[in-house]
């Protein structure tokens, strides 16, 4: 690190160091400069000559309150330009005690807002200026008077400069934060958005099959002694379906690993093209399901196809588990429209008499449906029927806002 990085490290430290050190370079050059005549008897004149007294002082207190000039800029600033006012009346000739109000005025215009400095640097320059016009030795058309007002502009211009610096370098670094934070956030909400489709994915595949498992595995256990085909048949179902949730929980799994495996399988998520299979497995399962549908030859995006196939399995899982064992579910799919209306009906009875009645306030599968709707835009409707059942409706988007969006674009040759 070379020096002048070391004493800038020091004094961005320690600030007040810093301000008193420049105290003491500016009462330094201010006696130099007062030693000068630059106004001989024939035309400037370098011969040295002794500042009085009175001059000494003036230069040594606008020096002294530079040192304080970050905690009482205006202070002082008005401190130096005061005794600037008196060397430009008193002076003969004059000490470059106006140094210090320019450090000053810079000191100001950097540390305030723009209107502030504006008003401060003219005031600051229309009375320096005229002080030394009108109050002085020189003729008041003198260099040394315009200097002044030059000297003094440079000081409020240098130091609005900064401070526009300053304040563009803080504006990048805010929204450099900012962004990392929005940044940060929306990797915590992806995270948590994909945390919640793993477990509707999980609890969909697991709830459907253990369900299936354990009806069949009841039956079996029931009819084992008196009808063993009976109980055979029952053990392959539980067989059937054991594999059915290996493998799409096989397939759950690879589209996890999919990004950057290339191993991962490929098999497609399920949809409505396999409902016959899933009423199927619950049919074998005792429970009597009928199947209603009017959207033939509809493609679905793979999202609102999945998100209805997994509407069906989990509300006739749902019936499986707590309706009964003599309940009765009708399956609707049903093309209105823009929309298809998937509906899920029961006539069964969830009591304390039904098998794994649901405990007050248990269970994920209603929230994980509203979930999946809610994901393509759709609506659920949920709740108990009149006369007894339950009743599931959902209503979701054939197509998609993006598929919708092209398609207006491609009809109107605009973009939407």
């Amino acid at each position: 690190m070379s020096t002048l990085a070391k004493a800038r490290c020091v004094f961005g430290a320690h600030p007040s160091a810093m301000d008193t050190a420049l105290a003491v370079a500016v009462l330094i050059c201010m006696v130099a400069g007062s030693f000068v005549d630059p106004h001989g008897p024939e035309g400037v004149n370098w011969s040295l000559r002794t500042p009085d007294a009175l001059s000494l002082a003036l230069m040594t207190a606008g020096a002294a309150a530079l040192a304080f000039r970050r905690r009482a800029p205006m202070a002082v600033l008005a401190v130096t330009g005061g005794v600037s006012v008196v060397e430009s009346v008193t002076g003969d000739p004059r000490a470059p005690v106006v140094m210090a109000a320019v450090i000053a005025l810079y000191t100001v215009a950097a540390s305030t807002d723009r209107p502030t400095t504006w008003r401060v640097g003219l005031l600051t320059m229309t009375v320096l200026t005229g002080a030394a016009m009108l109050a002085g030795p020189l003729p008041w058309y003198a260099q040394e008077n315009l200097a002044v007002f030059a000297w003094t502009g440079i000081g409020a211009t240098a130091g609005d400069a900064v401070r526009s610096r300053r304040a563009f370098v803080q504006a990048i670094r805010d929204r450099a934060e900012k962004a990392e934070r929005t940044r940060e956030e929306e990797a915590r909400r992806r995270v948590a958005e994909e945390r919640l489709r793993i477990a509707r994915d999980l609890h969909d595949v697991v709830a459907h099959h253990i369900a299936l498992v354990n009806v069949q595995a009841g039956v079996a256990s029931h009819v084992m002694d008196k009808r063993p085909d009976q109980a055979k048949e029952a053990l392959a179902h539980v067989r059937e379906a054991s594999r059915s949730a290996l493998d799409e929980l096989r397939a759950t799994v690879g589209l996890l690993r999919q990004s950057g495996d290339p191993e991962a399988p490929t098999e497609p998520a399920p949809g409505l093209a396999r409902l016959d299979e899933l009423v199927g497995t619950f049919q074998h399962a005792g429970l009597r399901v009928e199947l209603a549908r009017t959207d033939q030859g509809t493609e679905l995006p793979a999202a609102v196809d999945l998100a209805a196939y997994r509407i069906i399995q989990e509300a006739l899982t749902n019936v499986q588990k707590h309706a009964g064992r003599q309940a009765k579910a009708e399956v609707s799919v049903v093309r209105v429209g823009p929309d298809i209306e998937v509906t899920v009906l029961d006539d069964g009875i969830a009591d304390g008499d039904a098998p794994d009645a649901p405990a007050e306030g248990g269970g994920h599968g209603l929230l994980g449906m509203r979930e999946r709707v809610t994901a393509v835009r759709g609506t659920l409707t949920t709740g108990p029927r009149y006369g007894g059942g339950f009743r599931v409706h959902a209503i979701l988007p054939v197509k998609s806002r993006t598929d919708a969006a092209t398609e207006a674009t491609e009809a109107t040759g605009d973009p939407v």
